[in-house]
């Protein structure tokens, strides 16, 4: 993607206002919406730094904490970067590149995709791996939310060949190993998210101290539910100051129960309570889509290549990455005005 003046202006910008968050964060980050704002041309992103805005007027407001934690404790050249490939690629840029495509294949097109990658299909696969994110972000997609089966640093080479893009590697603490640490910090497009685990602190000490942009992750079942709705399980995520706690349904959690964590999530974030922004995968994944482009599209691809929509795998190999692009998967598969959703175990 090439550098416009629109994009290196705000680059300018950014780079000034980190500086001024670690002096005065709040002036900092009031400053920085207020910029953004202005910046806003889409409809998602004046929606979402209104709400922003508004919601900072509380002066105790956890996510001032949060923030300078973030900012004080990552490198300043990855946050910048992963944070332009998020917001103005993938939110931005893409979004309008979304609406233009969809008008034009008459199909969804997710603002994000979700990948589980096996290291061996993906070292048999590297190329059609790089071809799938090469014409996702010719579609618009600069967001990719990835969960390697094992060996994380063996699918690194993604983010590091498609650096315009933002990536999430959901990692078990298991993964967080030394060649890990050393392959990834030499990314900036890349965010790590950690499975939260009981006595998980220590993983989450590396990653501070290697400068880098973390998250947590918990797989949410129907047993959880208590320990979601009163708070515990934020609070206890919330002291390894991860930027997101990201919730997942269990493939089996009821549907009653995600809509309850999910109201239960969007009431977290309004009373901003925690040092941890909430996301429920599922539910928040959706609604960034719908505001994008209108209709909610999620996918969700297995170690298999195979597309997932709902609980229900998509047989056909019109619909598998290793032997189709991704332009006509969907084109195949997400008519418009036919809402989807994804679950990841």
């Amino acid at each position: 993607m090439e550098n416009s003046m629109s994009r290196i202006l705000i680059e300018t910008i950014i780079k000034r206002t980190l500086r001024n968050i670690k002096d005065n964060p709040e002036r900092g980050i009031r400053n920085l919406i207020d910029m953004a704002l202005q910046f806003s041309e889409g409809r998602f992103q004046k929606d979402f730094f209104t709400a922003a805005q508004t919601m900072l007027q509380n002066e105790n407001s956890a996510y001032y904490d949060l923030v300078r934690d973030v900012v004080n404790r990552t490198d300043s050249d990855r946050l910048l970067t992963f944070g332009m490939n998020l917001g103005y690629n993938g939110c931005t840029i893409g979004a309008q590149r979304i609406r233009d495509n969809e008008k034009k294949f008459h199909c969804n097109i997710p603002w994000a995709v979700t990948l589980l990658i096996d290291a061996e299909h993906f070292e048999n696969n590297k190329q059609k791996y790089h071809a799938f994110i090469q014409d996702g972000e010719f579609l618009g997609i600069y967001v990719w939310m990835l969960f390697p089966v094992c060996h994380p640093e063996k699918i690194l080479s993604l983010a590091e060949k498609h650096p315009d893009s933002a990536f999430c590697i959901f990692c078990r603490t298991e993964d967080i190993t030394g060649l890990f640490l050393d392959e990834v910090s030499m990314l900036h497009n890349v965010m790590v998210v950690v499975r939260y685990e009981e006595n998980s602190s220590a993983i989450f000490d590396l990653l501070r101290k290697k400068g880098l942009l973390y998250s947590a992750w918990y797989p949410y079942g129907q047993k959880d539910t208590e320990a979601i709705i009163n708070g515990d399980l934020f609070s206890s995520i919330a002291q390894l100051t991860p930027a997101f706690t990201v919730l997942l349904p269990e493939k089996n959690c009821p549907e009653v129960i995600r809509k309850l964590i999910y109201k239960t999530v969007k009431q977290a974030r309004s009373e901003q309570l925690y040092r941890t922004l909430i996301w429920e995968f599922q539910g928040d994944n959706n609604l960034i889509d719908a505001i994008i482009s209108d209709d909610a599209c999620s996918v969700y691809f297995d170690k298999n290549g195979n597309l997932y929509t709902l609980d229900q795998k998509i047989k056909s190999p019109c619909h598998n990455l290793f032997q189709n692009t991704l332009s006509d998967i969907l084109i195949n598969c997400c008519h418009k005005k036919t809402a989807k959703a994804v679950y990841v175990q």
